[in-house]
Parts: structure tokens; sequence; C-alpha cells
């Protein structure tokens, strides 16, 4: 393919790009992004206030947006709304799953609950599957389509106290495993990003965590996704865990069990009553500072480099 042709193909202008969970987080910033890059944003959300307030915000800066309220657990409002869409927009060239529920606890406290498991997955896994095959017929019709699902960093860390969190995003890891197998040769192509800890409404009942990205981080990786189209994109952490786990899984073990000893559970996991609201976390802002061409050259060419550690971005 000629540079023009990757150029023409990494191109997001005039591209539908659904998008779920839109109304917040990590799903807004990655609609305003998308919308940037060219795309005609379709967005997915519960709340139709805030879906209709980023809708507003996109196309005041000269995007092309549309709001559409859905509770992707509830297939007949999928159906529904995926009807809609299609009617009024012809295609979708790109879904977004990236709705997510995220649940904190320890499997002890967790013996009497079983409803947490289920609500992960009727969002992480069921959800996301309503959406990829309602609209996975037209994009095999059109022999184009690409899928990128928002996954966690934790699935190859295996981190204590989101069982069942994990599981259903480990669900929908090799359910898109699988798919991108049966699909290749319908041009339907499948990306699972397996995203670090970002600061957002849904980690906030959990309390302090260690370090985080920003909302506006995860959504520039989203981009890549959409223009780039790997089969994965993973960060160094997650990477290494997974090695670990394969090549010294008792170490591993070990060292995951001091993490989950050292971090205790959230008030609200052990169902005691927080009396005080809860804010989102601050998102600290970068000082302001000078840098030299040569650190910032330095900087840029890092991150190139980083793209080649295996299971970086693959």
């Amino acid at each position: 393919m000629t540079e023009s042709g990757r150029a023409r193909r990494r191109d997001l202008t005039g591209r539908h790009v659904l998008i779920t969970g839109a109304s917040s987080g990590i799903g807004r910033a990655a609609a305003l992004a998308v919308a940037r890059k060219g795309a005609t944003v379709l967005l997915l959300a519960r709340r139709a206030d805030e879906l209709t307030a980023v809708v507003t915000e996109i196309r005041d800066a000269g995007g092309r947006a549309h709001g559409y309220p859905c509770d992707i657990t509830d297939s007949d409002s999928v159906d529904a709304t995926v009807k809609t869409i299609l009617a009024e927009h012809g295609h979708v060239d790109m879904l977004v799953n990236n709705a997510g529920r995220s649940i904190r606890r320890a499997i002890h406290r967790s013996t009497d609950r079983l409803h947490d498991y289920e609500r992960t997955m009727a969002v992480n896994y069921f959800g996301a599957l309503r959406l990829t095959l309602a609209l996975l017929p037209q994009m095999r019709e059109r022999k184009f389509g690409h899928i990128v699902n928002i996954s966690s960093a934790g699935v190859q860390v295996a981190t204590p106290r989101f069982s069942a969190y994990l599981a259903s995003k480990a669900a929908l890891d090799k359910f898109a495993e699988v798919a991108a197998v049966e699909t290749m040769a319908d041009g339907v192509g499948f990306t699972t990003i397996h995203m670090p800890l970002v600061r957002t409404p849904m980690i906030t009942p959990s309390g302090d965590q260690g370090p985080s990205e920003s909302p506006e981080w995860a959504a520039a990786t989203i981009v890549r996704a959409l223009t780039e189209r790997p089969k994965r994109i993973d960060v160094p952490l997650g990477t290494f865990a997974e090695y670990g786990g394969l090549l010294t899984p008792k170490l591993r073990d070990r060292i995951m069990h001091r993490y989950y000893r050292a971090l205790p559970d959230s008030p609200a996991a052990r169902g005691e009553q927080v009396t005080e609201s809860v804010a989102e976390p601050a998102v600290p802002q970068p000082k302001e500072r000078s840098r030299s061409n040569a650190a910032r050259i330095a900087g840029i060419a890092l991150r190139r480099v980083a793209r080649w550690v295996p299971g970086t971005q693959w």
C-alpha cells in the first residue's frame, strides 16, 4: 500500500463512529477527540441531558455529532436505537464499546452478592455484545468495519478486589479474539485496549488506587486504535505482569497478594455508610515549564520506541 493509501485508510474524515458511554469520562473525551478528526460521532448513553451537552459541545466546535439515549443492558432499547441510527445515517463504520461498570470488592465480601457479577457482565460483556452483534451484519455487507473494545490492564495483572469487573472484561477480550479470526475476510477488525486506571467518575467510590491517566490520554489512545487498527494496545505494566504470570507465576501471585493486603476495601465495599459526598478526583494540572528542543525530540523518540515494546501495540 502506498503512503497516500495508508494515510487515507487512517483518516477518520467522514467515518461514522459510534461510542457508548459517551456522556462523561473516557467516552466524552473520546467523542470530542474523534469529532476533531473529522468523523461523524454517534453518542450513546443513558443520561439524555448529559448526552445532549456533549453533542452541543462538539457542534459548537464545528464537529458533527448526534446523541441517542440508550440502555445497552436492554435488548429492546439497543434494537430500537440501532434501527434509528441506520435509518438516519445509513451505516456505522466503527464502534467503540466504552460503556462500563466497575466494582472493587474482595471476594470474601461478595459471597452473598452474586448480583455484583451479574451487573458487571450485563454492561461490560453482554452490553458490548449487543451492540457488536447488532452492527456486524451491515459491516460485513459493506466489507468494512472496526470495533474497539475498552478492556483493562487489570485483566493482564489479575488485580485483587476486581474479580467481577475483570471477569467481564476478560470475557469480552476472548470474544473479540475469536471474532477477529472469523471476520477477517469480511473486512471487519477488532482492537482491544487494555486501559490503565483512568481518572473518571467510575473509580471514585473505590478511593485512591495509585497512579492514573487522564480521560484525554485515554481518548488519544482510542483515536490511535481507530486510525492504526492494531490487534491490541497495552501499557508496559500490563505487558510485564502478563509475562511475569507466564514465567514466574508463584512470584507474581506473592507480589499481588502483598498488594491485596496493603490496600484494604473501601468503606463502600465494606458496606459502610459514607456520610460525605465524594467528588470526582481532581485532575492535577501540569505546571508550566519550558522545554528545550532536545528534550522535546527525545520525548517523541521515546514514545515511538515504546510502541515497539512487545505488547504495547500489536
